[in-house]
């Protein structure tokens, strides 16, 4: 929470410990020692702006009925010099806090002095943060799973950061393995047909189909011609991998550059490979006599680790065995590592080489039996579990006329992340994608995605921006330039739907905290949602050019806050804020 707003809350704890001092000291309550009670803000302002349950959690200590108790704290609270302008009694014994004016100017003035820094904290201390997104397989095109998780993935660092984590975005590129191998084939065979005729070579079954195959195997043949089709498969493939794949991973890029997301670090599995760290864990794993052989293949003990894990969770027996648990290969029987083992080894380096605090992996929800998997690996290579979090999102079902999406109109094609930044404003895909929590499947609105109305979320959060550049520069055009208020002044905006605007300014910081906590970024495009509407509504019940000048410039002191925070949470999204729409 802000400064202010936790100042102001220790305040309250304050004026009631008092309170109760007093009582005690006059006898009228006994000297017991005070169980611990909770301050907090009322679902329903109507009794007030906070509310204690103090007298409830002292009837037993006190040995009398709630509402006495609080009758009697209430006698004794002195709001002299504070941010409480009235206490009250109510029900059963709840005593609840109204907020004096000063509270709602103090609030301004920390907007107006820390600017784009309001709303950020030290909650996070600094600590180091790695958050994987997207990492898309390199073989092809990215989907629409994959245009959630960069929005929600972003989002999410950024939320961190207002936070005070210190953050690293990161793509994990799966150079290696054996999609790889596929990649290869897929573009050999294609290579091939241009040469000889589709019929001459088939290509299997359960290789890569896409237009894009055929496409890196034209590019490769206008380069290097017919020479390859001569050589060996294996440096015919080798050849044409080393040509398609940067092309790809650069496409990637591309990709997300114009989605706006910018990585710090696009990892490459096959530097894991080659650097050794592999074969240190599987070592590692061996030496505590955590694997095994069988089929020609190493395999890791999986259901030992995760029974163990699961005992201590207070798991039975029976029900660990309806898991169904099973032992992982680590290397086949080829001599090639899984993907699994370099999972392992990744995460490794992740914890231990590059030393971040934690790892925060956002994987499809298909990956929902690798958490606890990948949980138990880390735990058997002498590491806390926990520094290990996955966010796991749910698929995305886009909708036009309330009918399910699936084709391109102009490919005839599945949806791809590059289809839909043709379609839709990069601004309301990565709005719209952090409406809903990860773990909610979600119906992404075409039609509403491009709408220019206040049903647009996004377009209704920028048009509030807009709407208050377009009111400064009305009153630029009568000659009323804007001035610093003082606190005096600011104490002039009285009106219900002032306060209600201002308190929701006062809670950002907390906002934000519980967003970080909870790896929901949606959390933010509901405050700011929030913040729009207050401020249609503040704009529609006071009029902002009133004679009294004082009360003008209070007036236009909150419009200006509101346009501040309102930017700081759209430019933290990447998401642009025009100041005419």
């Amino acid at each position: 929470m802000s400064v202010l707003v936790k100042k102001t809350q220790d305040e309250l704890r304050t004026l009631v410990l008092e309170a109760v001092g007093r009582a005690v000291a006059d006898g009228k309550l006994p000297a017991e020692p005070l169980p611990d009670f909770i301050v907090e803000v009322p679902q329903d302002r109507a009794n007030g702006d906070y509310s204690t349950n103090v007298a409830f959690v002292g009837a037993r200590v006190f040995r009398n009925a709630p509402r006495k108790i609080a009758d009697i704290i209430a006698e004794y609270i002195d709001l002299t010099g504070t941010y409480f302008s009235e206490c009250s009694v109510a029900g059963a014994g709840f005593i609840n806090f109204r907020l004096c004016s000063g509270f709602y100017a103090d609030i301004l003035l920390d907007i107006k002095s820390l600017n784009e820094k309001y709303g950020r904290s030290d909650y996070g201390k600094g600590k180091k943060y790695n958050v994987e997104f997207v990492s898309a397989n390199p073989t092809g095109p990215m989907h629409m799973g994959n245009a959630r998780g960069g929005a929600l993935g972003d989002c999410l660092a950024s939320v961190l950061e207002m936070a005070g984590y210190e953050v690293e975005r990161e793509f994990y590129v799966n150079d290696a393995g054996n999609q790889i191998e596929k990649f290869g084939l897929s573009l050999d065979i294609r290579y091939q047909q241009l040469i000889k005729g589709e019929d001459a070579v088939e290509l299997p079954e359960d290789s890569y189909h896409g237009e894009d195959i055929i496409e890196r195997a034209k590019q490769f043949r206008e380069k290097y011609g017919d020479e390859f089709i001569d050589k060996s498969e294996e440096e015919r493939r080798k050849a044409l991998v080393e040509f398609a794949l940067p092309l790809n991973i650069d496409k990637m890029r591309e990709n997300m550059a114009k989605y706006r997301i910018n990585y710090d670090t696009w990892f490459m599995e096959s530097t894991l490979h080659k650097s050794g760290d592999v074969k240190d864990c599987i070592d590692y794993l061996t030496n505590k006599g955590l694997t095994y052989e069988k089929d020609g293949a190493l395999w890791y003990k999986n259901i030992e680790v995760q029974t163990e894990m699961l005992k201590e969770q207070g798991k039975t027996q029976e029900e660990i065995d309806k898991l169904e648990l099973k032992d992982d290969v680590l290397i086949r029987k080829n001599g090639n590592p899984t993907y699994f083992a370099a999972d392992i080894a990744y995460h490794r380096n992740k914890l231990v080489t590059r030393g971040f605090d934690k790892a925060i992996d956002v994987w499809g929800a298909d990956h929902h039996g690798h958490v606890a998997r990948m949980k138990g690996v880390l735990r058997a290579l002498d590491l806390d579990e926990s520094r290990l979090d996955v966010v796991l999102m749910q698929l995305v079902n886009l909708t036009r006329n309330g009918e399910v999406v699936r084709m391109s109109k102009r490919t005839g094609k599945a949806i791809t992340l590059t289809d839909l930044l043709d379609e839709i404003p990069v601004d309301a895909v990565r709005f719209l994608f952090n409406m809903r929590e990860p773990g909610s499947t979600m119906d992404f609105d075409l039609d509403l995605a491009v709408e220019e109305s206040s049903q647009n979320p996004v377009y209704y959060c920028q048009y509030a921006n807009a709407r208050i550049c377009s009111i400064l520069r009305k009153l630029k055009e009568d000659g009323i330039t804007p001035r610093p208020c003082t606190r005096e002044e600011l104490e002039k905006l009285t009106e219900p739907e002032e306060k209600e605007l201002i308190r929701h300014l006062a809670s950002l910081t907390d906002e934000i905290v519980l967003s970080a906590k909870n790896y929901d970024p949606a959390r933010i495009t509901r405050y700011a949602i929030t913040l729009a509407t207050l401020f249609h509504k503040y704009y529609n019940a006071c009029r902002i050019g009133v004679e009294d000048e004082a009360l003008m410039q209070a007036r236009v002191c909150l419009c200006e806050c509101v346009r501040s925070v309102m930017v700081n949470i759209l430019n933290a999204f990447s998401i642009e804020t025009p100041d005419r729409m």
